[in-house]
């Protein structure tokens, strides 16, 4: 309202001048025109001291506060992101901590497998060779035993075949297996 003041003021003050006289020269001074502007001046100053002034410097102040508590919003923002960050870290390198025991722990149970492993197998090929050579043991065993009743048979068919006369088998059978008992017990 006092700016509209002002300005009306200032036109009336122009036109007044402009109807005075003619052309004005830029060094002459109009005491008239330089009274109302004093007066509309002051009349802005109260007007603005009284009205504006209060609004303004109570904005100036609320926008002050305002952005005191933005700077200390971000102040602890900056610090929970400094802790959090920090925090980060920490839990980063005890994961990476608990990775790596966890990789030992791998590795050793991995050894260990592996050592029971080959202790399985070596404890399978031995059990393996032992029934091996027993079966081998009893195959010789078995052949010998055959091998003799071969012999046996074949001396008596040879004894028989010389003597010409045969004695009963029974007899035959128990005369050679007790020679070959002795011969065998000689060695």
């Amino acid at each position: 309202m006092a700016f509209a003041v002002f300005m009306l003021l200032q036109e009336a003050a122009v036109v007044d001048h402009a109807a005075e006289a003619g052309p004005a020269s830029p060094f002459e001074v109009n005491f008239g025109l330089f009274f109302w502007t004093l007066v509309v001046f002051g009349i802005l100053l109260l007007a603005l001291w009284k009205y504006g002034w209060p609004e303004i410097l109570k904005m100036t102040e609320e926008r002050e506060r305002k952005i005191q508590t933005q700077l200390a919003e971000a102040e602890r923002l900056n610090t929970e992101a400094k802790a959090a960050i920090a925090q980060g870290q920490k839990l980063q390198l005890d994961a990476r901590h608990q990775a790596q025991a966890l990789l030992a722990e791998a590795r050793s149970a991995v050894e260990k497998e592996k050592a029971s492993l080959v202790d399985r197998v070596r404890l399978e090929q031995e059990a393996l060779l032992e029934r091996t050579r027993r079966e081998i043991a009893a195959e010789r065993d078995k052949a010998l035993l055959e091998l003799r009743r071969e012999a046996v048979d074949l001396s008596l068919g040879a004894a028989a075949k010389l003597i010409g006369a045969r004695l009963d088998a029974e007899t035959d059978r128990k005369i050679v297996l007790d020679y070959l008992a002795k011969v065998e017990t000689a060695h």
